[in-house]
């Protein structure tokens, strides 16, 4: 992937995905070199527009993402930014540039928590861990959390604190028992933490690829959106996982409301819904 500067916003303007070999369809790259075009000439909202009519067209154009989430942050639109460099943080959760950009937009949303979450994830040797430092300092009055702790164990606080040394973590359940659960998109696995502050590695097998999202039902099911199996798996509190749903198009979100299990499909721009057995 290369870069080009734009006025002060720096617009990425390759074409072809940076961790794939998957093609990009033509139009979606008209309407991304479009979206470019518009931003040259000022036109904001039409790039924007643009962006989003290439991710229509392939869901999974993280270069689209990126430049969407770039004008966004730069018309100071900062949540919708948020939820964009999510995406691109979805499909690639070591763009530490990206990460720094999430702690930098949450801190800006006031959300500081997550800032500091964000930061913690730049390890030293990357580019962005000084800045993320500096950003960590800035907002330091605003958080009792460090800016950053290498090699700590897992603990958690009586009211604030953090759990350390969790890779990739992306979606989060808790079950009756207050037991909580952690997907780790990189490392395809489930970790469980007690209400003693135990970490478990509850689950990490084939059944496991690009977990997203996670739900639970009434009796300790937990349920995993694969996003990149297409699939949703379901998990006994004995640790059995079987796949419930199959041949999803880009499995997201994940809901439980009372025996039936809602999921949301990027790909396909729809919502599934499935009957669970508890």
């Amino acid at each position: 992937m290369f870069k080009k500067i734009l006025g002060t916003v720096v617009l990425s303007v390759s074409l072809i995905l940076s961790a794939s070999a998957v093609e990009i369809p033509t139009d979606a790259k008209l309407d991304y070199n479009q979206g470019i075009d518009f931003y040259k000439l000022g036109m904001y909202e039409r790039a924007i527009e643009c962006f989003r009519s290439a991710i229509r067209t392939f869901p999974d154009y993280t270069d689209a993402y990126y430049n969407l989430g770039t004008v966004l942050e730069y018309l100071r639109n900062y949540s919708e930014a948020q939820t964009v460099f999510k995406q691109v943080y979805a499909r690639n959760p070591n763009d530490y540039e990206i990460i720094y950009k999430l702690a930098n937009i949450s801190a800006k949303l006031e959300d500081y928590t997550s800032a500091s979450k964000y930061i913690r994830m730049l390890p030293p040797s990357c580019e962005y861990y000084k800045q993320g430092q500096e950003l960590a300092e800035s907002i330091k009055k605003h958080t009792e959390l460090p800016p950053q702790v290498q090699n700590t164990p897992s603990v958690i606080a009586t009211q604030t604190g953090v759990y350390e040394n969790v890779p990739s973590p992306t979606g989060i359940a808790s079950d009756i028992n207050g037991n909580l659960y952690v997907a780790t998109f990189s490392d395809n696995s489930i970790i469980k933490i007690t209400p003693e502050n135990r970490r478990i590695l509850f689950y990490k097998g084939d059944k496991i690829s690009g977990p997203i999202s996670l739900a639970s039902d009434g009796v300790g099911n937990i349920y995993v959106s694969n996003y990149s199996a297409n699939n949703v798996v379901k998990i006994t509190p004995q640790g059995v996982a079987t796949v419930l749903v199959d041949k999803l198009d880009k499995p997201y979100g994940l809901h439980v409301n009372g025996d039936m299990l809602f999921i949301t499909c990027q790909g396909s721009n729809s919502i599934f819904r499935q009957k669970i057995v508890k």
